[in-house]
């Protein structure tokens, strides 16, 4: 039996950081050391603090270390788990307090997260059936199939709240009932993998640290619905992701657990992989369902939805991975369990990817209806180098911005709805003042125009027309009749696009316009960038009270635009200039400013 556990950190992040050399070093450490039959090492998922990574949790004390390299690992094994005196260099500063090292769950990223999708994530070595199981894994697949009927299960969806955490917030039990309804002699249960918002990584992360959760909960969704097959449906740019997921599959067939008479029951169900070539359009339903099919992605027209006439022309479910996640645990806690959460609409928790200028960036799930505030003050540790919030943009492409007068906000569907944003799939880019909110508007639809399929005219030539506005804004080129007709375009694409890309791409150039005018009135009218981010409306200057004549802004200028001698004011040719930022970068006086 071992006496410590060490956990390490294989998510995509960490991974990328090092976290798979420092395992094999961590192995051979242990193993000049003599304690290899003593000590255990353990490939985990995402433990959602990725700002903190490579990470490498020791138990039994939990002792939590940040920003671990491969060098520090002979320190780690001959201290602390030959000699039992923890690395404090090392130690996470959150949980060291006077009297000690604090739980992690006391930690302020921690203590307001209640984990239900990521419960495994970070716990257990997801490339290990066994301890899925020992988590509780596979018990609710196994009263589903012995103690409940389709229509229970079905139920017990529809009085848990659970809505669809992929985008608009479907309610799921009434999608499952939809389709089984319809009578086939063939159904498929379907998971959208894809992922595709700039800056998500909630599912991904899920199915690198659980994924025995999302084949639990598909081949109970394949009992609810009478289906006999799944496809999960995820991106070839998610490696680890998708090996974990062959590895689970496997693991899952050869216990018996997917394949020909589940439990004994009669039930078949079995789950295959097909591969996105990274198409945003491709989380549309349709455009994904087309997609497996082996043509092109490209949306169907609905209806028929696919409940009634799906994948291959029959009844179909798709949920995205984080719904799937939270299933399991709905049919073992009880539907009551999961409604106590949230808010009146909004059950549940909801995970975010939580990124931009803000301290802790990761993964974090909360209850439904905790305020965009807590979220980046309190669990997000605040805006970094003393900036101030002045938006978070939630949804990705499809969402919009939320000013700082919706600071309070609580987080839910409609919530976001009703301020111009919404859900998504889970990202929240946080911005702070230098950032350009025309700029983001810009960026968000540089995207879409890039993922549009093209199909329909509306979304394939108005997202082009309205990001050659935003260009022509961005350059100080544009006169106040171009905003005009920006907003009847956005109007016009959101309502006549054929599919959910092309309805949502104005989304966050409406909802800038709407709390951030004044910003595109001085891109228009004084021809300046406020924020300072917008390249052809800045020109950068030397202070001639501060400039020392180091002479280091000239020897990195990659244009030679910078004039001077040592110990001389230097002075910058707004001709030759090309506004790189390279010499406000590199001077140590901050005698450069651009305005």
């Amino acid at each position: 039996m071992y006496r410590s556990h060490v956990l390490v950190c294989g998510g995509t992040g960490c991974t990328s950081s090092g976290s798979q050399q420092i395992m094999v070093k961590l192995r051979d450490e242990l193993g000049n050391q003599g304690l290899s039959e003593e000590v255990s090492v353990v490939q985990t998922g995402c433990h959602g603090l990725c700002a903190l990574g490579p990470i490498m949790i020791i138990y039994p004390d939990a002792t939590f270390y940040a920003m671990v390299k491969e060098e520090d690992i002979p320190e780690i094994v001959s201290e602390h788990l030959l000699k039992g005196r923890p690395v404090e260099r090392l130690l996470y500063n959150e949980t060291v307090t006077p009297n000690g090292i604090k739980a992690l769950s006391d930690t302020d990223f921690y203590k307001k997260q209640h984990r239900i999708a990521l419960r495994n994530c970070g716990v257990i070595n997801p490339e290990e059936i066994e301890e899925y199981i020992g988590t509780g894994g596979y018990q609710a697949l196994g009263k589903v199939l012995t103690e409940m009927t389709p229509d229970d299960v079905i139920q017990t969806l529809l009085d848990s709240g659970l809505r669809g955490r992929g985008g608009a917030g479907f309610p799921t039990g009434m999608k499952w009932k939809l389709a089984k309804q319809n009578d086939a002699d063939q159904k498929y249960v379907c998971c959208n993998a894809d992922e595709g918002d700039p800056g998500a990584f909630m599912d991904r992360s899920v199915l690198e640290g659980d994924p025995h959760a999302l084949l639990e909960a598909m081949t109970i969704a394949g009992y609810a619905i009478g289906a006999s097959q799944g496809f999960i449906y995820v991106r070839a740019e998610y490696p680890i992701a998708v090996d974990r997921l062959k590895i689970a599959i496997a693991q899952a067939r050869e216990m018996e657990l997917l394949g020909d008479d589940i439990f004994g029951t009669g039930f078949s169900f079995d789950i295959d992989l097909r591969l996105g070539a990274g198409a945003f359009v491709c989380g549309e339903e349709t455009a994904l369902m087309v997609s497996i099919e082996g043509n092109r992605g490209e949306p169907r027209p609905r209806p028929p939805f696919p409940a009634q006439k799906g994948l291959f022309g029959k009844p179909t479910i798709l949920n995205n991975v984080e719904t799937y996640a939270n299933i399991p645990q709905i049919i073992l806690n009880g539907p009551e369990w999961f409604a106590s959460m949230g808010t009146e609409k909004s059950k549940g928790t909801k995970v975010f990817a939580l990124g931009g200028k803000i301290h802790n960036t990761g993964l974090v799930e909360v209850p439904m209806g905790t305020t965009l505030r807590e979220i980046i003050e309190e669990i997000g540790g605040g805006i970094p180098n003393g900036k101030k919030f002045k938006a978070a943009q939630t949804g990705g492409p499809s969402g919009g911005c939320i000013p700082t007068e919706h600071y309070d906000i609580p987080i839910d569907y409609d919530n976001l709805l009703s301020i111009g944003s919404m859900m998504g799939s889970g990202g929240l880019i946080v911005m702070d003042e230098t950032d350009c909110m025309v700029d983001i508007a810009k960026f968000f639809l540089e995207f879409t125009v890039e993922e549009s399929c093209g199909k329909c005219t509306p979304c394939r030539i108005g997202t082009k027309r309205m990001l050659e506005i935003l260009d022509k804004v961005t350059k100080g080129q544009a006169k106040p009749e171009d905003i005009d007709r920006l907003e009847e375009l956005c109007y016009y694409v959101k309502a006549n696009s054929a599919c959910g890309l092309g309805q949502t791409a104005p989304n966050p150039v409406l909802s800038t316009l709407k709390y951030f005018r004044d910003e595109y009135d001085a891109h228009i009218y004084d021809k300046k960038c406020p924020a300072g981010v917008c390249k052809a409306l800045l020109s950068y200057y030397i202070d001639a009270d501060k400039c020392k004549g180091c002479t280091l802004c000239a020897r990195n200028c990659p244009a030679n635009a910078i004039t001077g001698s040592v110990k001389n004011l230097h002075v910058i040719d707004p001709e030759k200039c090309i506004k790189c930022g390279v010499c406000m970068e590199k001077c140590k006086f901050g005698a450069v400013y651009k305005k």
